[in-house]
């Protein structure tokens, strides 16, 4: 009988430990895109990303007023044909200002704090690259 009883303790502490709370970890990286390398954890994901060449013709026309590189990004205030301004950012480029530029449209973001620049944008669009037109 007190072998019974003991038996019956020993599973019922196994099962007891078994069931308390496991350490949280932090969720899976996302898997890299193909061609481009997996980040470290806590690493910046964009590290060792390159601007894409646009393909003439496909993006709006505007010409830069004003760039500044900053965290492996160039960010590109750009005006279009009617004066309206934009800013751009983009993984690292050359750019100057007044350099005749296209690039695609993409959705903005809003309210966008850079902490490298300490700079609220109020509107931003991130995008792959930009053509530089000669």
């Amino acid at each position: 009988m007190k072998k019974t009883a003991l038996v019956i303790i020993s599973i019922t502490a196994l099962a007891l430990s078994g069931c308390k709370d496991k350490p949280k970890t932090e969720a899976p990286a996302a898997a890299p895109q193909q061609g481009m390398p997996a980040a470290a954890p806590g690493a910046d994901p964009h590290a060792g990303m390159k601007a894409q060449e646009i393909t003439a013709g496909v993006g709006k026309k505007a010409t830069v007023t004003q760039t500044m590189n900053s965290g492996g990004y160039t960010y590109v205030e750009a005006a279009d044909e009617k004066g309206e301004k934009t800013w751009l950012a983009l993984p690292e480029i050359k750019v100057a200002k007044g350099d005749k530029i296209e690039y695609p449209e993409t959705p903005p973001m809003v309210n966008f704090q850079s902490k490298t620049l300490k700079r609220t944008f109020e509107k931003i669009l991130f995008i792959p690259g930009i053509r530089i037109v000669k």
